[in-house]
């Protein structure tokens, strides 16, 4: 007979294993499968021990659902920031920023004490006077080196240092504003808070230390002078210092130097020099930093050689070669008239003319 687990007619020939012990170890035999428990799972003790064939559907929630009311939270969010960075951003708007003030403003005319010296030859002009060593034009502005404040970046210091040097040289170089064609050069690089005080001022020209043109730049009667040479003489200096933590305020002294001579007298016609030194300051916040755009807040005004019963305010009127000051002084002042300034008139000093 056979081994325990063997077919009864033997091991097959051609099998695998035949006639071999080699998995004889692992075959069951009768008493090992008589003596196994068998247990079949009920169908409700399978429903709970597995997993449904079918998966069930969510209830449907009733109201809002999380991704809406996500939704609300983000841009209730992001409304909350954008007030947040409105209220904090680093340029004030026009409805908070503190509005320019007036500019104050004083020209005093310089009386020469005898004749005014001439000659054609301007260059003779020029080296014989103080002002033989100046520069010429917008090189005699030269930009000083900028260093930033507590408040105010390096590059907001020489924005400001800029703009103030872009209103000295339109107001008192170019030629069409000299000879008083144009005003527009000067007017866009003022602050709006400014504007209707300078159109005033030359809609009706007021000796009231608010409403001067002259206060505002330098120009000729072109009925009377006329520039007899373009290379403008120019010296001075610029300053810039943070006043408070929202204000930078620069300040610019320079001294204009002009060769004239009557109007339509021809280039052999005898020149003279005219001297215009204006003291400026300039305030800027971060609005006008950004635009390029300056509040004038002073301007002080010595010109010469001019005759003090000559009017100054609306146009500068030099005396030119071989003419002297008409004799009387100023214009009265009224101590009674409020908003008035007081008339003001000096005397030109002789070292300041050319040695001819």
């Amino acid at each position: 007979m056979g081994g325990p687990g063997e077919p009864p007619e033997g091991t097959p020939e051609g099998a695998p294993g035949g006639g071999e012990d080699e998995y004889r170890s692992v075959v069951f035999d009768e008493s090992f499968v008589r003596a196994a428990r068998l247990q079949e799972y009920s169908a409700e003790e399978r429903m709970a021990e597995h997993t449904p064939a079918v998966r069930r559907r969510p209830p449907l929630h009733r109201g809002v659902s999380r991704q809406a009311l996500l939704l609300v939270m983000l841009i209730a969010v992001a409304f909350g920031t954008a007030i947040y960075m409105g209220v904090r951003h680093p340029y004030s708007t026009p409805a908070t920023r503190r509005p320019a003030e007036p500019l104050r403003m004083t020209v005093i005319p310089l009386a020469p004490q005898g004749q005014v010296p001439g000659t054609a030859d301007t260059e003779h002009l020029y080296g014989h006077s103080p002002a033989a060593q100046f520069r010429i034009g917008a090189e005699g502005i030269p930009l000083p080196a900028s260093e930033r404040t507590a408040h105010f970046s390096d590059s907001q210091v020489v924005a400001a240092l800029t703009t103030a040097k872009d209103y000295i040289v339109r107001s008192a170089l170019y030629p069409e504003v000299l000879t008083g064609q144009q005003v527009r050069p000067v007017r866009v690089l003022l602050d709006p808070d400014q504007l209707d005080q300078f159109d005033q001022s030359f809609r009706q020209p007021a000796a009231d230390g608010r409403h001067a043109p002259t206060g505002w730049l330098v120009r000729f009667d072109p009925s009377q002078t006329e520039l007899a040479d373009a290379k403008i003489r120019v010296q001075g200096s610029l300053t810039a210092a943070e006043s408070d933590a929202a204000t930078l305020e620069v300040t610019a002294d320079h001294t204009f130097v002009y060769a004239l001579r009557p109007a339509g007298s021809g280039e052999h016609a005898r020149a003279s020099l005219f001297t215009v030194r204006r003291e400026l300051q300039f305030r800027f916040d971060r609005d006008d930093l950004r635009l390029h755009q300056a509040q004038l807040v002073t301007s002080y005004v010595q010109a010469g050689p001019l005759s003090c019963a000559e009017d100054s305010t609306d146009r500068l009127h030099p005396l030119l070669a071989g003419q002297s000051a008409k004799s009387g002084g100023p214009a009265g002042t009224d101590p009674y008239a409020t908003g008035s300034a007081t008339a003001l008139c000096g005397t030109l000093a002789t070292s300041a003319q050319p040695r001819v």
